[in-house]
């Protein structure tokens, strides 16, 4: 289905989301959207696929001018988006969640779609093809909220193409899956096309746009600042080009410092730990980690990452073994033991565990600060989130909503809610769906903590990101985990080969 976006305006106040945006999606091909956090590519999805309704201009389907004013208007005129962040029913099961939007859908279509069945057996039998297609693995019977983020993002995609849609928009679709995920799933991508679907790829991930668009836009601020054909140029002087677009500058990485491990005292010590989640069982035997050190953990998703850093944490308790932190034992305290003890920690879901929803980034502060009684001083308060907002650079206002910022902005919200002086961070998927600007500027931060003393544990999809800041790696597999490995013996493929189990 060939799309086309003529003109397309969309302000929230004084913002200017989108000013006068066109472009052309051919039918059977990949198109790529780029820019740095906050420049329109969400507003302007949302705006195509029903989520928001555009202040003026026009959205023509294959030569037919249409108003889409909802998701079902969008899923009806054959276009589906998978967001960044799930929109999923946790409590209910994966099967379930598969079949959400159908009876809108009959409803709307009445007998055009009589192919769409809402037969359960019919449903799994449908679910278990495509999953199989794409590679995935995804127990109908399965409540949802068992699932990561990336085997919540993979259900959606599966669930939007079993509605039929002829265009799909992918926002950040490699974001939490495997390599070999990835690559099953960009062949299903490529087939699609070929098959005459026309897929709108939201990335800020250059290599991956690289691999599979024919052409991209470049939007900064609001606006498109250029096209460019993505076949037949040359890898690094098309990167640079998409950066100098995106940002308007070069882009700094930011050094890494070198930890002496035999000069340094252990400061995180684990021993013989146990936990039981609620897939699989971890074991870790025993573990050290120096100040000022950064360990990446890394593995598929669920395969015991997260029950480790819920233990240091304080959010999960272990079924045995020691946590010690400085030379204080906080097996099985309370999780305000922990905050005391100078331990953070960054979810990968940022709406749904970090910040909350409905809240503006003012009322975040206020929660932050410590008061003395029942009375809020509010001056000091807007004061000190007027502060963090020009530190930080979040883009947004004190009275912003959190949900009303982009990724990259929630997590410097979250990045501004922390404490000054951490002993110890814990995040999941701290870059998740970032782009490079914002990915660069979290670490930047990271560093400068890090020589400062402080320590980090992180899990990545991106193998990449976990070889760049990491001094040493610790593997996991189905429960079991590697000996530490010093990043720097480690390349791309000898770490994918050890997150499939090949490691003493």
């Amino acid at each position: 289905m060939k799309v086309e976006l003529s003109h397309i305006y969309k302000s929230f106040g004084n913002v200017k989301a989108n000013h006068d945006i066109s472009m052309t999606v051919e039918a059977g091909s990949v198109y790529g959207i780029l820019g740095e956090n906050g420049a329109g590519k969400s507003t302007l999805s949302k705006v195509l696929s029903g989520f928001i309704t555009k202040d003026s201009g026009k959205i023509v389907l294959d030569g037919i001018e249409v108003d889409i004013k909802t998701p079902a208007d969008a899923i009806c005129a054959g276009i589906g988006m998978l967001h960044q962040d799930p929109l999923d029913f946790p409590s209910l099961s994966v099967l379930d969640n598969f079949m959400a939007g159908r009876s809108t859908l009959g409803k709307k279509i009445g007998k055009k779609r009589s192919k769409t069945s809402n037969n359960r057996s019919d449903l799994i039998r449908e679910l278990r093809q495509l999953s199989a297609t794409f590679g995935f693995d995804l127990p109908p019977n399965d409540r949802l909220a068992n699932l990561t983020v990336g085997e919540r993002q993979q259900l959606e995609i599966l669930r939007l193409l079993s509605l039929g849609v002829k265009t799909l928009i992918l926002d950040e679709p490699t974001t939490g899956i495997s390599a070999s995920q990835k690559t099953a799933l960009f062949t299903a991508v490529k087939q699609l096309a070929a098959d005459g679907k026309s897929i709108i790829f939201v990335s800020h991930k250059l290599e991956d746009v690289e691999e599979l668009c024919d052409r991209l836009m470049v939007m900064r601020q609001g606006q498109v600042i250029g096209e460019s054909e993505v076949k037949g140029r040359e890898s690094n002087e098309l990167a640079s080009s998409l950066v100098d677009m995106m940002f308007g500058r070069e882009i700094a990485i930011p050094a890494k410092h070198e930890i002496n491990i035999q000069q340094t005292e252990p400061a995180l010590v684990i021993q013989d730990l146990q936990i039981e989640g609620d897939r699989l069982s971890l074991q870790i035997d025993k573990l050290t980690v120096n100040e000022g050190e950064v360990i990446g953990l890394a593995g598929l998703e669920g395969n015991g990452q997260q029950l480790l850093l819920l233990a240091c944490a304080g959010l999960l308790k272990p079924n045995a073994g020691k946590i010690r932190i400085s030379d204080v034992d906080m097996t099985n305290r309370a999780y305000s033991n922990f905050l005391k003890a100078g331990i953070g920690y960054l979810p990968a879901d940022r709406l749904q565990d970090g910040l909350i929803r409905g809240l503006s980034i003012h009322e975040h502060f206020m929660l932050r600060q410590s008061h003395s009684g029942f009375l809020i001083n509010w001056r000091d308060t807007r004061k000190f989130t007027h502060e963090a907002i020009e530190t930080f650079n979040i883009r947004g206002k004190p009275s912003t909503k959190v949900e009303r910022l982009s990724g990259g902005n929630q997590q410097r919200t979250q990045i501004s809610l922390l404490p000054d002086h951490l002993n110890l961070l814990l995040m999941e998927q701290p870059t998740r769906g970032l782009d490079i600007e914002s990915t660069l500027w979290i670490w930047k931060q990271m560093m400068a903590r890090c020589e400062k003393g402080m320590m980090i544990l992180f899990t990545s999809s991106d193998l990449d990101e976990i070889l760049q800041y990491s001094d040493r790696i610790l593997v996991f597999c189905g429960g079991k985990v590697s000996q530490l490995i010093d990043a720097k013996t480690l390349t791309v493929d000898k770490l994918g080969q050890a997150i499939g189990g090949k490691f003493a």
